[in-house]
């Protein structure tokens, strides 16, 4: 069958067709993005902006065309935090079914954990023991660690790349003061989230998923062969953390130049940057493989789950 995900991020509006069944690896068939950083666009209250509801359904709209145009048989549309957080998430997705026809299911903070692990788990198989998962979005950060195809323990912490460049880094490149304060901040959120992963045992894997830390991997890291024609993408918290300044004082604009640093993340690539950084020393995580698969295919594989 070919199945549609349509992931309305607080970054991004991402359509992923894949064919798929039971049992298969999913094969991707077409895909369309929009750019949006919702962050931007709240008011004081918590609000979306009419500017960015408009954003919304632009979004929405082309992508719902695409899978229209690719003939996908189901559509899977889920919103993240912005929508969920936002003051008037419920009335923005009542107009997004009514102006586009795509109803929006709202994840938990847990749940896009929980379906995120269920992808790196099918990705890195049982051999793989006790995994650790890293899975940073533009509004917040998952963490999740267990044994099975679900995790053990799953949190989802207010320490997404666009919510903390909006919140800490406002300047362009940002200070050293905004990205210590941002560090503190990381630091201290991430200590009250340590409690919950303190009876389970040390991880055998840690994974981090997500296009920040892709993006970081490719920048900071490196890649070795993998299984079969693959290739497996490592990055070390020395080297991160070596990039963190330099990657600091350069403008937004230019950071594209760099390896692995696209347009639709060079805004927040900072902060993510910052957040990957401390949550790693606050786990005592020295390096991790980065996942190819996330909360998309996590998505997808629960769906054919369901239909064997």
């Amino acid at each position: 069958m070919r199945l549609g995900v349509l992931d309305v991020g607080s970054n991004t509006v991402h359509l992923l067709v894949v064919d798929a069944h039971p049992g298969a690896r999913p094969v991707p068939a077409a895909s369309h993005k929009s750019v949006l950083r919702l962050m931007r666009y709240l008011e004081p209250d918590g609000a979306i902006s009419a500017e960015g509801v408009t954003a919304i359904l632009d979004a929405i709209g082309g992508a719902a065309q695409t899978a229209r145009e690719s003939g996908i048989d189901e559509l899977l549309a889920f919103a993240t935090s912005a929508i969920r957080e936002a003051a008037n998430g419920e009335e923005v997705l009542a107009l997004v079914e009514r102006e586009t026809g795509v109803a929006l299911q709202v994840l938990s903070g847990d749940d896009e954990a929980r379906y995120t692990f269920l992808a790196v788990r099918r990705w890195y198989g049982w051999s793989a023991g006790r995994i650790l998962l890293f899975d940073i979005g533009g509004g917040s950060l998952e963490i999740a660690n267990g044994v099975d195809e679900y995790p053990d323990v799953a949190r989802s912490l207010p320490l997404g790349a666009g919510r903390s460049t909006v919140q800490f880094l406002p300047d362009d490149p940002p200070s050293a003061d905004q990205v210590d304060a941002l560090r503190a901040h990381a630091r201290e959120v991430l200590a009250g989230a340590l409690g919950d992963f303190a009876g389970l045992s040390s991880p055998d894997h840690v994974v981090g998923s997500s296009k920040t830390i892709r993006s970081l991997a490719r920048l900071a890291g490196w890649t070795e062969d993998g299984v079969g024609s693959g290739e497996r993408s490592i990055l070390k918290r020395k080297g991160l953390d070596d990039w963190i300044p330099r990657l600091a004082r350069i403008p937004a604009d230019a950071r594209p130049a760099l390896p692995g640093i696209t347009a639709d993340r060079t805004f927040q690539i900072v902060a993510g940057a910052v957040v990957l950084s401390e949550a790693m020393r606050a786990f005592d995580v020295a390096e991790l493989d980065v996942s190819p698969w996330a909360l998309r295919e996590g998505l997808i594989l629960l769906r054919l789950d369901q239909l064997g």
